[in-house]
């Protein structure tokens, strides 16, 4: 059975997963450590020395656990502190050659979809409409989802450790600094809560540490024994009694609450005022807390991708993402449908030339669906305003390679093959070099093959011969094939594929 590990980089804590996918996902091993990254980005705006070194020892160690497994895939993301730091490049570098394993910088969209695949691939609600909220160590998260599709997400910086370090300076705290507080969050929730304000929601869900220790503490659930509250109910009356309690005590007396740690007991207090903000926001009654979260997400997207490796077309989250975008910017969705199909009928066909991985196939399409979004801003030089548009976007369900690799396929649909002296060509890598290459050319061939927009050519057939490829176009409209062959298309991918290319019409 495939195997796969997540880390999850978090502002107050990294945990590390790693489970195996059958019918039923196993965890294997699992590791968490409190490691309070957030606390010097929230002071100062950078990540310090001395937490890069304790998070580096903290993830070779945990390397050391995930390298013992054969495992199929991995991913180490990092979230709402290091999106704050002013020195991420140098603590990429640094915890990534710790951690064994690139470290990619998610946005908080990104965050909430792992999140909300993270809980349905625990606790599916395939019938209902969930509210999910997470409150981590730098930001929080409220996702709706709809019969397991996420209808809304937001991010907000709300998290249990930003909010102590912004607030929270006497013990216990002050009333007016508790009455700061509370004005901020309601003020940073407040457009989500009238947006979410009228719709019935069936269940809330809370996930996270802040989520946990609440829950525990109500159903007066040790914390040696936490994984009892999965799925259990705290109700909005309990946690408001709780929040209470919490801001009457110093930090010793929080620590003497059942459920609550040590550590957590330091920033509990703003965590369960956001919870009971939503809450009583919302008119909700109450919350379940699911232990799932974006480390189990991580492990999900992996399976999915890998159970998918066959299949060369993007999954219906990517779809929605790509052509939200290509809505954005004014982009004909009958035109850019057309040129994703036919690219990815060449992508296909083609794989004993190119030989590149099945999962590029769905970077083409997206490619397809956003090479003209770049008119949005001037007509001159769309191409490069394409991948300007792609690569400051934020994509949802792709990774910030995948990302980089879709910007470039814009930048390269038409004039210029790429070079080395082009700026955005420096910073990708040489698998995501040989990618826009081998695809560049396939883009600008189904590209062609639709630019009267006029759906003119109903599909193509590819023929690969020892000398030549043939591509038999069927249409039941005339198509200017002598034209076409003059275009730089022909001549880049003759270039690529060191083979020319030839159209034929199909017999009716």
């Amino acid at each position: 059975m495939p195997r796969f590990a997540a880390i999850d980089i978090g502002s107050n804590s990294v945990r590390m997963e790693v489970a195996e996918i059958s019918a039923k996902t196993r965890v294997l091993a699992s590791e968490r450590k409190v490691t309070r990254l957030g606390q010097s980005v929230f002071r100062t705006g950078r990540v310090s020395p001395d937490a890069i070194e304790f998070l580096c020892t903290t993830l070779s160690e945990m390397a050391m656990i995930y390298k013992r497994f054969e495992i199929h895939g991995i991913r180490a993301v990092a979230t709402a502190a290091v999106r704050d730091a002013s020195n991420q490049r140098e603590f990429i570098s640094k915890v990534s050659a710790a951690a064994g394993t690139p470290v990619e910088i998610i946005s908080g969209q990104e965050e909430a979809r792992l999140i909300h695949l993270g809980v349905q691939s625990r606790w599916p609600h395939a019938r209902q409409r969930v509210l999910m909220i997470d409150i981590g160590g730098g930001s929080a998260e409220l996702i709706l989802s709809d019969s397991g599709r996420i209808v809304a997400a937001v991010s907000k910086q709300l998290g249990a450790l930003r909010l102590t370090e912004l607030f929270l300076k006497s013990d216990p705290p002050a009333p007016e600094e508790l009455h700061r507080m509370q004005e901020y969050i309601e003020e940073r929730i407040a457009q989500s809560i009238r947006r979410m304000g009228s719709l019935r929601i069936d269940r809330v869900i809370a996930t996270s540490a802040t989520a946990s220790a609440v829950v525990c503490a109500v159903n007066q659930i040790p914390r040696q024994k936490r994984e009892l509250a999965d799925k259990a109910r705290a109700s909005t009356a309990q946690i408001r009694e709780l929040y209470a309690d919490l801001i009457s005590r110093d930090i010793e007396g929080r620590r003497k609450i059942v459920g609550i740690g040590p550590k957590r007991a330091e920033i509990i207090i703003p965590g369960a005022a956001v919870l009971l903000s939503v809450l009583k926001g919302l008119a909700l009654p109450s919350l379940y807390y699911s232990a799932a979260g974006v480390r189990d997400g991580v492990i999900a997207d992996l399976a999915a991708r890998t159970s998918a490796r066959s299949i060369t077309e993007m999954s219906g989250e990517q779809r929605e993402v790509v052509e939200e975008m290509a809505i954005r910017y004014g982009v004909s969705l009958r035109h850019v449908r057309k040129v994703s199909r036919m690219a990815n009928d060449l992508f296909v066909a083609l794989e004993p030339l190119h030989k590149l991985p099945h999962s590029n196939g769905r970077l083409l399409e997206a490619a397809a669906h956003l090479h003209d979004i770049g008119h949005f801003v001037s007509d001159t030089r769309h191409h490069k305003h394409s991948y300007y548009l792609v690569l400051n976007s934020d994509m949802p369900g792709f990774t910030e390679q995948e990302r980089e690799v879709i910007a470039n396929l814009c930048r390269y649909h038409r004039k210029a093959m790429p070079a080395q002296e082009h700026h955005n060509w420096q910073p990708l890598d040489a698998d995501s070099r040989r990618a826009v290459t081998m695809l560049a050319p396939l883009l600008r061939i189904a590209d062609n093959l639709d630019r009267s927009r006029g759906q003119r050519v109903k599909s193509v057939e590819c023929i690969l011969r020892p000398n030549e490829v043939v591509l038999r176009l069927h249409s039941n409209k005339d198509v200017d094939l002598d034209a076409w062959a003059t275009e730089r298309a022909a001549e880049f991918f003759r270039q690529v594929y060191n083979k020319p290319i030839t159209l034929v019409r199909a017999r009716a």
